[in-house]
Order: structure tokens, then C-alpha cells, then sequence
């Protein structure tokens, strides 16, 4: 349930800065779409490696 709650606060914390950026007209702060997604996909085969090997 803590996972649910850390996970919300983010997303509401990633619309908020969204908004903020485009009322502003600033570039969002975040990598292009593809490296985003290579880039979170790297972290979990990462953690899951380390469970398995530690």
C-alpha cells in the first residue's frame, strides 16, 4: 500500500511540473521518448540481475 501512495505522489509531483513547464513554455524536463523508455527498462533488468545474483 506504501508502494500505491509513493507511486501516486510522484505522478501528481510529474503533472504538476508538466503544467508548470508548458505555462511557462519551457522544454519539458525529460529525455526524448525512446531513451526514457530504454533508459527505465535498463533499470529494471539491472535490479533484477542483482537480485539474482546477490
Amino acid at each position: 500500500m506504501e508502494a500505491l501512495i509513493i507511486s501516486l505522489k510522484a505522478t501528481s509531483a510529474g503533472v504538476i511540473l508538466g503544467a508548470i513547464c508548458q505555462k511557462l513554455k519551457l522544454p519539458l524536463p525529460a529525455p526524448p521518448v525512446f531513451a526514457g523508455l530504454m533508459g527505465i527498462l535498463g533499470v529494471i533488468i539491472g535490479g533484477k540481475i542483482a537480485q539474482i545474483l546477490f
